[in-house]
């Protein structure tokens, strides 16, 4: 007989749920999680979604997203679900939106944009252009930046 290692549910703490399949370590980067951190913390990845084809999932004990980390999962994972858990009952839902504007969170791909000089004190902002795929424009330059993963700040 085969034993099946399970991952166990979390008493109090937050699930991230239909993360994009690949971008777990990304969430937990987010979350400035590493192996020097105490928190209990469990990821999947890329296990099977009727809705996403696959999925990665990232719980982490004792801890509620702050409103910057949300908006950065949003932009690697616009499919996400924000799942608030309190004695083990999941107590709030709700799915992450990428904002119409977003300020200091993407660094613009253009190496001469004003946002990246560093004599001028300039906090990067960007407009969404699209939702799906996710696109957004620098304000300064009007750089169109595709996949946000590796541009944020």
């Amino acid at each position: 007989m085969e034993k099946e290692l399970k991952v166990l549910p979390i008493k109090n703490g937050t699930v991230i749920d239909h993360i994009t399949g690949g971008q777990a370590l990304n969430v937990l980067k987010i979350l400035e999680i590493n192996a020097r951190t105490d928190t209990v913390v469990s990821v999947v990845m890329n296990v099977q979604s009727k809705k996403m084809g696959r999925k990665d999932i990232v719980k982490v004990e004792d801890r509620k997203l702050k409103p910057e980390e949300v908006d950065k999962i949003a932009l690697i994972a616009p499919n996400a679900t924000i799942n608030i858990i309190e004695d083990s009952k999941v107590i709030a839902k709700h799915n992450v939106y990428l904002p119409e504007s977003i300020a200091g969170i993407i660094r613009c791909a253009n190496p001469n944009c004003i946002s990246n000089a560093e004599k001028e004190p300039v906090i990067s902002r960007f407009i969404t252009v699209s939702e799906t795929p996710p696109l957004f424009r620098c304000f300064y330059c009007e750089r169109i930046i595709e996949d946000a993963s590796g541009n944020i700040c």
